[in-house]
């Protein structure tokens, strides 16, 4: 909405006004029925006879009861189950004469898990009621008038001459967090919080889009398809916005086009049609460690029991992560994944464009930004490390060569390689010395045969453990020392943005992977659950930070608040590009005229006008390379380019022109 009302037409308050009333039905949606319990749903979803005899004595006190919402029924379908659990734990002691300290009677508990599972489906066929029977009709008052009244608002746009207008963006109080723009953001914030947390409050919604469900995978939906379907007809919908704004430049029209296909395709159909045909789901496009469940045990062994097409689907992801991600990345920078293809980076750069200026282009913003997303991509490949010790089998139990002590040599080779390869690629820095240097790898490579051998040669568990402590505790003071010195360094080396690492740190590493590897039994992790680290992760980084936050922060700090602090794999491209990439934002400083555009409009917060006005190729790690800022650029400043030289030996190149005797000189 602009600040101006003389830029909105006729058709476009029509359209306001019907996106206004189809939202009204949407949440009012929630209020459309009644529940009545529905024991076949129970019996269904138990799927356990000697439990549902206790759940159908106590149903007696909802039969009959009609509910006027979900929180009311859901109140008492939890005291009923709470009355069967009682019920069930007194057969169990009285009748079958089990105590606590019996296997058996834990095992014949109603489990938490199963308590759980219970509530949505029970909740969703229990609905009856007005919106029940005609979801079609409210359907269309929702959803499909939603998506007419956005496109009569945004097409009439098209009258506007091609090119950037701000539309005094800074006095909206939808885009510049004013009182519309913290109502959305609320409302998109509650959105993500029902669908991640309590699904059972939103089974009205759900309802309303069982018949597209139905007709594409014979399945009644669930809320993973509402938020896929919703999802979609976002990107879809302000793609055409996005299209139609950008439209003076061809660029942006055919990544708006790309990101639309893949969403629609790659992300929401052909999961859906898998479901249908009961194959592995997989989104092709999804790379791990976005993709954090690759490499979880149920996962895997769905994978490879699937036959062919499971382990085509397997291979699939690890060429994405091995061979796709830095051989594509070379040559076109993380923007053929974060601005071409990926689904978050998509409805960003449609549904959020409005809130590109809320970015904070500030230098603290920037380091709390590389600090926060590299440790999340550090907790990631932890988690995926800890996964995956646990999923292979001792070698003394396989004749396979894939067993723990092979995965253990080849995650300590790599902590060896990486950073040494780091190194190389940075020697020119000469922080340290090549004998200190030597010294450092020599010491790093000892820890890791001695450690080795004592566990797996000599097989004695408890003088690994035993030298694992007190590596950690030798090594972690110096382990934050280095940190610190990294730090300082950074500041005081003439080129800090060369200085990657330092070898303590990865040394570190190594002592603490072996510290986690073992115990004295040596068949499984000493400290921790990887069923924890695996639900922490899915919490804190899947459901908080990239749907709540990710989203729902759209009008409150920007539209990549999630690719600019949490995603890891927006982490992992960041690192390829800036390491190996012939992708750069070339500039040209002598035809800057700072009039900030390029800074508005960069939607991940880089402070684009600093390196205009200098002649400064942009090599930020950060960059998607969505090439907006050369799209809003007036003079033709900004140039996305790929080129044969390497992006780090053209970072520092400084531009400007020399005038003098009547000739015009490039000075570097």
């Amino acid at each position: 909405m602009s600040g101006k009302t003389g830029d909105i037409n006729t058709t476009q308050y029509i359209g306001i006004g019907l996106f206004v009333l189809a939202l009204a039905v949407f949440v009012g949606a929630l209020t459309f029925s009644n529940y009545e319990l529905d024991l076949a749903a129970v019996k269904s979803s138990l799927n356990n006879d000697y439990h549902y005899t206790f759940v159908e004595q106590n149903a007696e006190m909802m039969q009959g009861q009609s509910y006027g919402s979900s929180f009311a029924f859901i109140d008492a379908f939890k005291e009923m189950l709470a009355q069967a659990q009682a019920d069930i734990k007194k057969d169990v002691t009285e009748v079958k004469g089990l105590t606590s300290s019996d296997s058996e009677y834990w095992s014949s508990l109603l489990q938490d898990w199963q308590l759980k599972g219970l509530i949505f489906p029970v909740t969703k066929a229990s609905s009856t009621g007005l919106l029940p029977g005609n979801s079609w009709l409210f359907f269309f008052l929702s959803i499909v008038l939603g998506i007419v009244g956005a496109l009569l608002y945004i097409l009439p746009q098209r009258r506007f001459h091609p090119g950037i207008r701000n539309h005094h963006i800074f006095h909206s109080s939808m885009h510049n967090r004013g009182w519309l723009g913290i109502v959305a953001g609320a409302f998109l914030i509650g959105f993500y919080v029902l669908l991640y947390f309590y699904p059972e409050h939103m089974v009205n919604w759900i309802l309303l889009v069982d018949p597209i469900s139905m007709a594409l995978k014979g399945e009644p939906a669930s809320n993973w398809f509402l938020y896929g379907f919703l999802y979609t007809i976002a990107i879809l919908v302000m793609g055409v916005r996005m299209i139609i704004k950008y439209r003076h430049n061809r660029y942006q029209m055919i990544r708006t086009g790309s990101v639309m296909f893949f969403q629609t395709t790659f992300a929401f159909l052909l999961p859906e049609i898998m479901s249908a045909l009961n194959t592995p789901l997989l989104d092709f496009k999804k790379i791990w460690p976005l993709n954090y469940s690759f490499f979880f045990d149920y996962n895997l062994n769905d994978l490879t029991s699937s036959g062919a097409f499971g382990l085509f689907l397997l291979f699939w992801g690890l060429l994405l992560i091995a061979v796709a991600v830095p051989v594509i990345t070379y040559f076109f920078g993380k923007r053929w994944y974060c601005s071409w293809v990926c689904g978050c980076g998509g409805l960003a750069e449609t549904l959020g464009d409005p809130y590109r200026q809320l970015s904070d282009k500030s230098e603290q913003a920037w380091h709390i930004e590389r600090w926060i997303i590299h440790a999340v991509l550090v907790f990631a490949v932890v988690m995926t490390v800890v996964v995956l010790y646990s999923y292979f089998p001792l070698a003394a139990d396989t004749e396979s060569w894939i067993h723990k002590t092979n995965f253990v040599y080849f995650v300590s080779a790599l902590l060896i390689i990486i950073p040494a390869y780091v190194h190389w690629r940075n020697q020119s820095v000469g922080v340290f010395r090549a004998p200190v240097m030597w010294m450092m790898w020599l010491a790093a490579i000892a820890v890791i045969v001695l450690l080795n051998y004592n566990h797996f040669v000599l097989e004695n568990y408890k003088a690994t453990i035993k030298i694992n402590r007190w590596l950690l505790i030798g090594l972690s003071p110096a382990v934050i020392g280095s940190l610190v010195v990294m730090h300082r360094l950074q500041h005081a080396a003439a080129n800090p943005h060369k200085i990657y690492t330092i070898p303590l740190v990865f040394f570190g590493v190594i002592a603490g992977w072996q510290l986690l590897a073992f115990n004295e039994s040596g068949k499984a992790l000493a400290t921790f659950s990887h069923y924890d680290v695996r639900s922490v992760y899915g919490f804190a980084i899947s459901s908080i930070f990239a749907g709540v936050v990710g989203t729902g922060f759209y009008p409150l700090m920007g539209n990549r608040v999630w690719c600019r602090f949490g995603c890891p794999l927006a982490a992992y491209l960041g690192l390829v590009q800036r390491i190996k990439s012939r992708f750069r934002i070339t500039t040209n400083g002598s035809q800057c005229i700072s009039c900030g555009n390029c800074s508005t409009y960069c939607e991940m917060g880089i402070d684009v006008r600093s390196y205009a006005q200098r002649g400064q190729d942009i090599v930020r790690s950060s960059c998607v390379g969505c090439g907006i800022c050369s799209a809003v650029c007036p003079r033709g400043v900004l140039r996305l380019e790929n080129a044969s030289a390497d992006i780090n030996e053209r970072a520092d190149v400084q531009r400007a022109l020399h005038i003098a005797n009547g000739k015009v000189q490039l000075i570097d």
